[in-house]
């Protein structure tokens, strides 16, 4: 079996985007993404199922990016300021690209909730660190039943519901956790 060329697999996705972007996801399929860059439809196949495979990529790979670009633009001093940043920034990205590429994977919706669990644990991590930093939260707070893990998973939990629900703000939310870590 010949050896698959990164490269190509990484052309392909950004000639995917460039159709999303241009002409929307609807438009994005095998033959058009091989016809742009001038290769035959098997060798698409070769790194790509079908098209549901393509749009779960870009997907993975979008919310990579806003990840990363994410832990670069949330600056606040206070962990409960940082939320809130965090909160705005995700809505921001959700309205933009991330919603119609979320929304794009009827199909294969749970693979893809299978697949952005690694990109919650990132941003987890990244939360526990957050609180780390934040010398105003109780150092009494945590133990062996009420631990920094746990009452991040209850903010994702929570954060993920909103986000989902479009609610304009999470001033009501900010307030609980203050309560709860100050």
């Amino acid at each position: 079996m010949r050896k698959k060329d990164e490269n190509l697999r990484s052309t392909l996705l950004d000639l995917s985007r460039e159709i999303a972007d241009t002409e929307g996801i609807g438009a994005i399929n095998i033959r058009s993404i091989a016809q742009k860059a001038g290769v035959a439809t098997g060798t698409v196949y070769n790194y790509f199922a079908n098209k549901d495979e393509i749009l779960l990529a870009l997907t993975e790979e979008y919310w990579k990016q806003t990840l990363h670009d994410m832990e670069m633009k949330i600056t606040a001093d206070s962990f409960c300021e940082q939320l809130q940043q965090v909160f705005d920034f995700l809505k921001e990205q959700i309205k933009q690209s991330a919603g119609k590429l979320m929304n794009s994977l009827g199909n294969i919706e749970t693979l893809g909730q299978a697949r952005m669990a690694s990109m919650q644990s990132t941003l987890e991590a990244s939360f526990i660190r957050r609180m780390e930093k934040d010398n105003n939260i109780r150092s009494d707070l945590w133990n062996e039943t009420f631990t920094k893990e746990q009452f991040v998973r209850f903010i994702m939990m929570n954060i993920i519901m909103l986000l989902r629900r479009g609610v304009p703000d999470i001033d009501f939310f900010i307030v609980i956790i203050k309560r709860i870590i100050y």
